[in-house]
């Protein structure tokens, strides 16, 4: 199976975002909202889990790029739905369950298979790289480990709907 969001089309959309003036991007989450509402929802929702606006910038910023990747990549990616949010975040707190209790150097193991087997290994390499550019992966608080969820949710979802794309 191949990426639908591949290396290239994730350097051009990092770049494009990393460009964009402040009304820009306001613009790009108006897209957002009309195209992928349940994606921005699930970041805008968060500090209600206790993530404040500076951390909450993290997130919209993988959002902004992960959405301007869905663009660049020439296909129609589907409005992702709350199912399927749902289906990807199951999936994604039993894996990481699943290393509760794994020893240190065979959970850095399957944290690379994982990451290395992905269908979306360009997105999770920079989701991964940005939060921990912006050193949220250590989760410290709940409000950390809501962060983390939502973002990798998001590539989870994006993949999802990926492979149903190349299914057709």
């Amino acid at each position: 199976m191949t990426t639908l969001l591949t290396q290239a089309v994730m350097v051009r959309a990092n770049i494009d975002v990393d460009r964009m003036s402040a009304q820009q991007k306001v613009e790009l989450a108006d897209e957002i909202y009309v195209q992928q509402p349940n994606l921005l929802a699930s970041i805008l929702v968060l500090p209600r889990y206790g993530v404040d606006m500076l951390q909450l910038e993290v997130p919209i910023h993988v959002l902004l790029v992960a959405f301007q990747a869905m663009k660049h990549c020439g296909h129609a990616v589907p409005t992702i739905s709350e199912d399927v949010q749902e289906t990807c975040l199951q999936r994604l707190t039993a894996t990481m369950q699943f290393t509760e209790g794994v020893p240190p150097d065979l959970v850095a193991q399957m944290i690379t298979k994982f990451c290395v087997d992905h269908p979306e290994r360009y997105l999770l390499a920079f989701v991964y790289g940005h939060l921990g550019e912006h050193d949220l992966l250590r989760v410290r608080t709940d409000a950390e480990k809501f962060l983390l969820l939502a973002a990798l949710n998001l590539v989870e979802c994006i993949a999802y709907v990926g492979a149903q794309l190349q299914s057709k």
